[in-house]
């Protein structure tokens, strides 16, 4: 069968994806249109780049032929049909009006074709999950076909629900503000910054990803994103200095899976709660706060006790960066990152401070001459291209994921849900909060982040929330399990990316994750129980909880890897320091104290039982 050529095609992808990022900044520019013409185009420029983009079950990706432009047209023309018909649908009474023919033959094919652009983009478990839904609700759900295909497509309660109106409002934005900021050289700031910090200090390469992570993070919500930017760099870095190959992979996959949590640009999951909740992104952003910082202080002690338990060193001063030097030719590459956080703390809206944010970098790099000359009109090209191209998984996982969404709300399947987990759990709220800690871990196994949120919004949230949990700590309990499933074997994205870099083996990569991130898995269980942490209740508790919360970390990290302060803790301080650690994560001063008592046994054994294993940090 003949194909376009390949120069023409990836021409023709160019034009398209640069044509979505400029219709999406033009809107965010003038305001939206109604929401079926904003998120129908959204989704039609998605379904266009998927099948010009990527291989069907036996293709290439830069093979395109004409049964692929057939269905580029169709996937079009299926996306803009109720934007087209905009009169029809707003004045039919839906669930009571009959769908005409051509309902259901565009919604049909738009259903169909979604669900295998969403399997070329993200594989098989998302769309295998949809179709599991549409038969329960057309089987056991008691859903009519006409009906369904009311819900699904011709309401803005299923495929143009909120999580596609999130993806085409504030998560494009994002993504593309990320793509300017990327090749504005902060990439190679963030790398220097870190050196010049930690670099010299025990196990310096591996606290330069934890830091280096994070700033990405801020940028790019994509943990496999963030593990082939710059572990390519620190991975190669580790191994150098004396680190084992599977560690090293660990740190890079741990530290970049939590740039989804650091605020002030999270995954795109964080914009999807922020419309759940009916808040501000800037308020998500709070709560999301002290807890991503516990994360990567927990990330970070822990590859300092196992430098000074291995004995490694830092990196010679002399082959680092100097901070003078680094901000001197580069520390202006941070202010986009200020301007985005200044107008959202100025009360402005997610999808502005974007947009004001992506029209700061290009100026912002005007100001060095060793940056005046990053953005040509051949580079302004490809940042576009490349924030389309990101996005492009993100808005067919979330369009793929309001086929569920749709499912549950129609037939009240959620409700049904929550009967069985508490039923489950007896009522017990650590019981659910563990339960619901496994579905998340297996739902993010196979979905991405932002579609595993979504479901678990569903179908476990009310069931905590009915248990006493804050909404906000539910939201965001469920939220860190979707994430931190990319680090969590046997399927575990950013540790597959890592040992691409590091070559060692998976399972040995993965069991050093889980050990080194583990922290991140009990930091939710203390956010429930103390929501002071999500900055919830009086500047006390909160600087208490934060407090307690910070020992109780580094406590675990010591124990788990066998150093604290001191010198090498031997297995009853390990035991002392584990013990510690889960009595600080309890509120309240009794635990509090009993979790300082067991610190203090544990640095007396270790200065006075073995006087000469002291060690300076």
């Amino acid at each position: 069968m003949p194909h376009l050529p390949a120069a023409f095609t990836r021409r023709l992808i160019t034009v398209v994806a640069v044509a979505m990022s400029a219709f999406h900044l033009w809107v965010a520019f003038v305001g939206p249109p109604d929401a079926y013409v904003m998120r129908g185009a959204h989704l039609a420029f998605a379904l266009a780049l998927a099948y010009l983009i990527l291989p069907g079950l036996a293709g290439k990706a830069d093979r395109v032929g004409p049964v692929d432009l057939l269905l580029v047209l169709l996937a079009v023309a299926a996306a803009l049909y109720p934007a087209a018909s905009l009169d029809y649908i707003q004045n039919r009474i839906y669930y009571v009006d009959d769908p005409r023919a051509a309902d259901y033959v565009f919604g049909g094919l738009l259903i169909v074709l979604m669900l295998e652009a969403t399997r070329r983009a993200a594989g098989w478990a998302l769309p295998v999950t949809a179709v599991v839904f549409l038969a329960y609700g057309l089987t056991l759900g008691g859903q009519s076909a006409g009906i369904m295909l009311d819900q699904l497509y011709l309401t803005t309660e299923g495929i143009f629900g909120i999580p596609l109106y999130v993806s085409a409002t504030y998560v494009m934005l994002f993504i593309l503000f990320g793509s300017f900021v990327e090749r504005s050289g902060a990439g190679q700031l963030f790398m220097d910054f870190a050196l010049a910090i930690a670099g010299h200090t025990s196990g310096g390469p591996a606290k330069v990803a934890v830091i280096t992570s994070s700033l990405f993070g801020t940028v790019s919500g994509s943990a496999v994103a963030n593990v082939m930017t710059t572990g390519t760099f620190t991975i190669p870095l580790m191994k150098r200095t004396g680190y084992r190959p599977a560690f090293a992979g660990a740190v890079e996959a741990v530290a970049s899976t939590g740039g989804q949590l650091m605020p002030p640009i999270m995954g795109a999951a964080a914009f999807v709660m922020a419309e759940f909740l009916g808040v501000s992104y800037l308020t998500v952003a709070g709560f999301a706060l002290l807890p991503a910082v516990l994360y990567y202080v927990a990330v970070f002690m822990a590859v300092h006790f196992e430098a000074k338990r291995i004995g490694l060193v830092g990196l010679p001063r002399a082959d680092l960066p100097r901070m003078r030097q680094v901000l001197a030719e580069r520390g202006h590459l941070f202010l986009p990152l200020v301007v985005i956080v200044t107008v959202l703390l100025s009360g402005r809206s997610a999808a502005f401070a974007a947009l004001i944010g992506i029209g700061s970098v290009i100026p912002t790099t005007w100001l060095r001459a060793s940056t005046r000359r990053t953005f040509t009109l051949r580079a302004i090209v490809e940042a576009l291209e490349s924030g389309a191209r990101n996005t492009l998984i993100v808005a067919l996982a979330c369009a793929c994921a309001g086929i569920v969404i749709g499912v549950i709300t129609l037939t009240g399947l959620g409700l049904s849900f929550t009967g069985v987990v508490l039923a489950l759990s007896q009522n017990s709220l650590l019981l659910a909060l563990l339960l619901t800690m496994l579905a998340g871990i297996l739902l993010g196994m196979g979905l991405p982040t932002t579609p595993a949120y979504i479901v678990q919004v569903a179908l476990l949230v009310p069931a905590l929330v009915k248990l006493g949990v804050t909404v906000e700590a539910a939201h965001l309990f469920v939220l860190y399990f979707a994430v931190l499933s990319a680090i969590t074997p046997p399927v575990a994205m950013a540790v597959y990316a890592a040992n691409a870099i590091s070559s060692a083996t998976l399972m040995d990569t993965g069991w050093a994750a889980v050990k080194l991130g583990l922290t991140g898995y009990i930091i939710p269980f203390m956010f429930v129980f103390a929501p002071s942490l999500l900055l919830i209740g009086d500047a006390p508790t909160v600087a208490l909880a934060v407090a307690t919360a910070t020992l109780g970390v580094v406590c675990l990290a010591g124990g788990l890897h066998e150093y604290f302060f001191l010198g090498s803790a031997r297995w009853w301080e390990r035991a002392l320091l584990i013990v510690a650690a889960l009595v600080l994560i309890k509120p309240g001063w009794m635990s509090d104290l009993v979790g300082f008592v067991l610190i203090g046994l544990t640095l007396a054994s270790q200065r006075w039982l073995r006087p000469h294993a002291v060690t300076s940090t």
